[in-house]
């Protein structure tokens, strides 16, 4: 199983830094289940990865985010459920409040949107 996760600042139905299952991969377009739904996108638009993640993924604030609040300049995002939270420190680990698992944060990762 394979997983995906956008790596660029668009509008597509994805949350940004969350992870999503991949479906199929073709040599242009990738299929991600999104909401027990299939969305079908450009590859080159994804980060694919053979290992499930495990640890948040950090990000900063996109420029034309509507449904984070306006304070949230950096928040991590839950490799098990895509729950978003609120980054106000640098912690080594964080506890979601959706699925209650405990998770190293990503700070040594390199994710950035493009």
């Amino acid at each position: 199983m394979r997983w995906g996760r956008l790596r660029v600042d668009m509008d597509l139905r994805l949350r940004r830094g969350a992870w999503y299952r991949v479906r199929e991969v073709g040599s242009l377009e990738a299929v991600l289940e999104v909401n027990r739904a299939a969305l079908q996108l450009p590859r080159a638009l994804l980060q694919i990865v053979e290992k499930p993640p495990h640890k948040w993924t950090v990000v900063d604030r996109p420029a034309n985010a509507v449904r984070l609040p306006p304070s949230w300049k950096r928040y991590a995002v839950c490799p098990s459920c895509r729950e978003r939270v609120l980054l106000e420190r640098k912690p080594a680990t964080l506890d979601c409040p959706r699925c209650d698992q405990r998770f190293e944060v990503g700070w040594d990762e390199t994710y950035r949107l493009e």
